[in-house]
């Protein structure tokens, strides 16, 4: 019996599925994301070559397209140093099975960025029979939404960060007599690292509607606290961008700063619905009295 099942039967006077149904249910949707990425990662390693060739070693190159979108910036500002023309480094396989061993590694990270989705979905699917009608109501398109936020990320991350930290680690020298040769494992640790990790932080919207709701956050103590917040992102595109360019600094917070005011506004909105459903309480307490 699937836990949708069971949430109907609970509410038509059924009983409740013990612990141990609920973590045997829960297996089986760990068991189907799991097959659902594993799906994934043997169709990525079938078309490994191409996901190398067109993804993967992509921002190693002057010509992606992101160096070119930042050289016709750089043209309509004035501000030669924002284009990148070339990247001083060489890419390396330094073990005998560096190769083979990250195309496996490559897969496993293309597949779980491509059933992301469905893997969220069956998540979901074990979180939402346990929720109270109007929380499912107003989590109402969380998959949708979760989903969005993270390939926004991944994105970003892909297109806007790891050229710009790339661009900045292939031409930092100490001496001109050092030569870049980066291992394979280092450069695709550090496009995974910053496109991942940049999937995750644009899940800040719902990460602030979980915790409206529950009453740990409102939109009074964001906005009061939006000049300090301003400065950590700053700060945290300083870091993610380690180039002194400002140019790329600001390129890296807009986004941040959006994701942060989005965040308000999703607070705001929990905020209105707690407010409204508290009103229609009272006024039910008093119609009874």
């Amino acid at each position: 019996m699937s836990l949708d099942q069971e949430f109907d039967n609970e509410e038509d006077g059924g009983k409740e599925m013990s612990f141990i149904g609920h973590l045997e249910e829960l297996r089986w949707h760990v068991i189907r994301a799991a097959g659902s990425i594993l799906v994934f990662a043997i169709l990525s390693f079938i078309y490994i070559k191409e996901i190398y060739h067109y993804v993967i070693i992509a921002p190693a190159k002057p010509d992606f397209w992101t160096y070119r979108m930042l050289c016709k910036l750089a043209d309509k500002v004035g501000y030669d140093e924002l284009c990148i023309k070339a990247l001083n480094f060489k890419l390396q396989a330094i073990g005998v099975g560096d190769q083979f061993t990250m195309s496996m590694t490559s897969s496993v990270i293309a597949g779980l960025v491509f059933a992301f989705p469905y893997a969220f979905w069956e998540v979901w699917r074990f979180i939402k029979p346990g929720l109270r009608p109007a929380e499912r109501k107003s989590a109402s398109g969380a998959v949708f939404y979760v989903t969005f936020l993270f390939f926004s990320g991944v994105f970003f991350g892909y297109f806007v960060v790891t050229p710009l930290a790339m661009n900045f680690l292939a031409n930092y020298t100490l001496d001109e007599s050092i030569i870049n040769e980066f291992s394979l494992a280092s450069y695709i640790s550090l496009v995974a690292t910053l496109t991942l990790a940049c999937g995750i932080a644009f899940q800040l919207p719902i990460v602030v509607f979980v915790l409206s709701k529950v009453g740990v956050l409102t939109p009074a103590f964001m906005r009061e606290y939006r000049k300090h917040s301003m400065i950590v992102i700053l700060i945290v595109a300083a870091v993610i961008t380690p180039s002194p360019d400002i140019y790329s600094q600001i390129l890296v917070a807009i986004p941040l700063f959006l994701l942060f005011e989005v965040s308000i506004l999703v607070s705001a909105k929990v905020e209105r619905e707690k407010l409204r459903e508290e009103q229609r309480l009272a006024k039910l307490g008093n119609t009874e009295l």
